[in-house]
């Protein structure tokens, strides 16, 4: 039989009677959600969630123990009160913070179809806590796109109503009276923030989206098209990232048919505010974004490729891509360094995209890029 020294023993001893404490008090909040009085069962969850906060081996434990399928259990019932519904979702959302595996256990447990149906409801503190749940599960990069959804959104019928729907709610998001855009108001960064979430959303819809983006590009907000909202958000006074987005939108609805080619609001605009991304001005995760987006904007089109090369100098402009990370800033701010290095690559990569799109077709262009290879 091994033998451990006395000191290891010891330490040993402490963790064990640790876990056992641990499971124990786990096992303990289980038990109450099987309480047949209401009101204990709600104070269980209540007192579930605010030991789960900030402590991911008591949620590990919780899901173990099988505290999720109960949880889920209690969330749809219609005879549970909503401020128990309520304290479930937000248990839920907490439990989804945890690890890359509890966000695994919480979608086998069929959470996502849980959440989606309390979204019928018509309570509006509990919408809010299923959809800040739904958030947390769909941006962890271990959520699969289920095909149980994606079947359902490309029956032809629903992606009609699914459409319509969010043409609704373009009209709903952008819809903002001007007063409340006013500098002095109190609301108008909170309502900012919406916008981009908003804009943020249209973006991930119009991409490679014909129906999407024909329904967005029909939408009226106060008499005025869409499209000419979102040439309004590229404007230099607004924030870059809305500029940036505001450019993605129209940039993927014109490739997905929606808008011509030739169309102001994409040569005159869309065109113009992708190039000025790319300028030394913008942080290098911008001038990133900005240069795959136009390279995507013009790549099927020689007429824009040959428009964007010779706007505020793009193709020279590109080979300052390749000099980071600088030697000034390895001498006087390391973070700066760091920063640099990390984005290097991909700097490179967007500027390759970009020079790939710019001549694809036109042999001038071509000329023009292998002119400036000595920049690099």
């Amino acid at each position: 039989m091994l033998s451990l020294p006395n000191g290891l023993n010891t330490v040993c001893l402490q963790v064990c009677l640790s876990t056992q404490e641990v499971t124990a008090t786990s096992r303990h909040y289980v038990d109450r959600l099987f309480d047949p009085d209401p009101q204990k069962v709600l104070q269980g969850v209540i007192d579930m969630k605010n030991a789960v906060i900030g402590n991911n081996k008591q949620k590990a434990n919780l899901i173990v123990l099988g505290a999720v399928p109960r949880l889920l259990y209690l969330l749809q019932q219609s005879c549970s009160s909503l401020e128990l519904r309520t304290e479930c979702a937000i248990v839920l959302g907490s439990l989804a913070m945890g690890t890359e595996n509890n966000i695994k256990s919480l979608v086998d447990c069929h959470i996502i179809p849980a959440l989606f149906q309390g979204l019928l409801c018509l309570d509006l503190i509990f919408i809010e806590a299923c959809l800040r749940c739904l958030r947390t599960v769909f941006i962890s990069p271990v959520t699969p796109v289920s095909a149980h959804y994606y079947y359902y959104c490309n029956i032809k019928s629903t992606q009609e109503y699914i459409t319509q729907i969010f043409s609704h709610c373009c009209k709903v998001i952008i819809e903002f009276p001007s007063l409340i855009f006013r500098p002095q108001s109190t609301k108008r960064f909170y309502l900012i923030t919406v916008r981009m979430q908003a804009l943020k959303c249209f973006s991930v819809l119009a991409y490679e989206n014909t129906q999407v983006s024909l329904t967005l590009v029909n939408v009226l907000v106060d008499g005025e098209v869409l499209s000419q909202v979102f040439v309004k958000m590229m404007q230099r006074d607004q924030p870059i990232e809305m500029q940036l987005t505001a450019a993605k939108c129209l940039t993927y609805m014109c490739r997905a048919g929606a808008i011509r080619t030739d169309d102001s609001c994409i040569v005159l605009k869309t065109l113009p505010c992708l190039v000025r991304m790319c300028s030394k001005d913008h942080l290098l995760e911008e001038r990133v974004e900005g240069a795959e987006t136009l390279a995507y904007l013009m790549e099927p089109d020689v007429e824009l490729q040959r428009i964007a090369s010779t706007t505020d100098h793009l193709v020279t402009m590109l080979a300052d891509y390749f000099k980071y990370p600088s030697s000034v800033s390895a001498i006087t701010d390391i973070k700066r360094l760091d920063h640099d290095l990390k984005h290097a690559h991909e700097l490179r990569q967007a500027a390759f995209k970009l020079y790939a799109s710019l001549g694809s077709n036109d042999e001038d262009i071509r000329k023009k890029v292998i002119s400036v290879y000595p920049l690099w």
